[in-house]
């Protein structure tokens, strides 16, 4: 309880969907801020009665529920949006992406994307990021510098870049981007070795030993695709799930991305060793990548977050799409109309993906003790009437232009659909001369 029921912020809204408790809706509900942090969620009379709030923020046709949490993108590639577009994936990376990554990248085309992508997310109500990309030190600073919540991957490969040249270099730079935002309220790290095929076992050991080490998780692309499995095995004897077993990777640690060739075996050592899933459903499709099992996941108890993907590959990040791409896929895959429901795509978008990055008591859902990253949407819209089930019309009629506000740890990030704090022209005007860059460049 506050001292004498003083609060910074009172949210009354028609709907508060916390998604702790599971599928839960609370009507006519407030909840209470203070130093950045949720004190009380209860009714907005009795809210009234107790706190005097220094500023109320009253949502009549709006559904509040925690910010969602983009769980796997590559945000620097905003400024790749559509750059190779209906291509399979080893043909994508190979003859498209990665040299034009090669002609362009840089701290200045990192910061100038992430700072792309963190207006889109807040329009789009997303307020946390798991990201996996080069210069980390650049990502982590605009992050912080924004206020945007997020996990910056530190990268690891065998090939040089503009970020690091050898083994030793990447590993030397990813330590010293977790030192400095060690124990940071906003920022954290992870190790982001690119996939099985781009790092070996010298690197995955070395890997293993500082996560057990620095308690952080390990964000890999792996089993993405069919021809990962088949050069898997004829170069290393094994598929790369046993590869990475062998290694001591699959653990509670390990944030394995894609997962759209998996067997029975591998969905039990996954729910067996805590691994988290993160299903990115669209980017996948894009790429014919395959389908991930996720309802064969989910009933064997494995932890599925949700997320994106780079623009480059999906071509955005909304969340509110890809929610409902993710439920309907899940539906096709299983063939049961029953799967993956509505209250399940959006837990996999917020408590589930804040427990995948190792930050499930901070922040993923509304309740006292948590950090106030807040979404509301309008659902006033002629598209989202009537209203029978506010939760199905959140996955599966929802928009991310019905967004109204954002918070982020208290502070207002969107504030009646404007973005606060972020000079919308000067972001469109830069990606534009990116774009006109790599259009030169190609």
């Amino acid at each position: 309880m506050t001292e004498h029921g003083k609060i910074d912020l009172l949210i009354e809204a028609r709907w508060v969907v916390p998604v702790e408790p599971h599928a839960v809706v609370l009507e006519h509900h407030a909840v209470a801020v203070t130093a950045g942090r949720i004190v009380d969620v209860l009714p907005i009379a009795a809210a009234r009665a107790r706190y005097a709030a220094r500023e109320t923020c009253r949502l009549d046709e709006h559904v509040l529920m925690p910010g969602l949490i983009n769980a796997h993108t590559h945000n620097p590639m905003t400024l790749m949006r559509g750059i190779a577009d209906d291509l399979p994936l080893m043909a994508w990376l190979t003859e498209h992406i990665w040299p034009a990554e090669a002609r362009a990248m840089s701290a200045e085309f990192v910061r100038d994307g992430v700072e792309l992508a963190i207006a889109e997310m807040l329009r789009g109500g997303t307020t946390c990021c798991n990201e996996n990309y080069f210069f980390p030190d650049v990502q982590a600073g605009t992050y912080k510098r924004h206020g945007f919540r997020a996990l910056v991957g530190l990268p690891i490969m065998e090939f040089p870049s503009a970020w690091a040249r050898t083994r030793d270099e990447y590993f030397d730079k990813a330590l010293q981007v977790h030192d400095e935002y060690r124990g940071d309220p906003l920022v954290g790290t992870s190790f982001a070795p690119h996939a099985p095929y781009t790092v070996s076992n010298e690197s995955f050991e070395r890997v293993r030993m500082l996560s057990d080490q620095l308690d952080i998780p390990v964000h890999i692309h792996v089993h993405e695709t069919a021809q990962e499995i088949e050069d898997s095995r004829r170069e290393h004897g094994v598929r790369p799930m046993t590869r990475l077993q062998g290694l001591g990777i699959v653990n509670d640690h390990l944030i394995a991305v894609h997962m759209t060739q998996l067997d029975e075996a591998e969905i039990r050592l996954c729910a067996e060793a805590g691994v988290s899933v993160v299903h990115c459903p669209e980017s996948n499709l894009k790429l014919a990548s395959g389908f991930c099992p996720t309802e064969e996941l989910r009933r064997a108890g494995v932890n599925i977050a949700l997320g994106t993907d780079g623009c480059a590959s999906n071509n955005d990040l909304d969340m509110f799409g890809e929610m409902r791409t993710a439920a309907l896929l899940a539906k096709g895959v299983a063939r049961d109309a029953s799967a993956y429901d509505a209250a399940f795509a959006l837990r996999t978008a917020t408590l589930n993906a804040a427990k995948t990055l190792g930050w499930g008591e901070r922040i993923g859902s509304i309740e006292p003790g948590k950090s106030a990253d807040l979404t509301a949407v309008r659902l006033d819209a002629l598209e989202t009437q009537p209203v029978f089930n506010v939760i199905s019309q959140l996955v599966y009629a929802c928009g991310r232009h019905q967004v109204s506000d954002v918070w982020i740890a208290g502070v207002p990030k969107l504030v009646a659909g404007i973005l606060v704090d972020m000079d919308v022209p000067a972001l469109r005007a830069r990606a534009r001369e990116w774009g006109e860059r790599l259009r030169s460049q190609g």
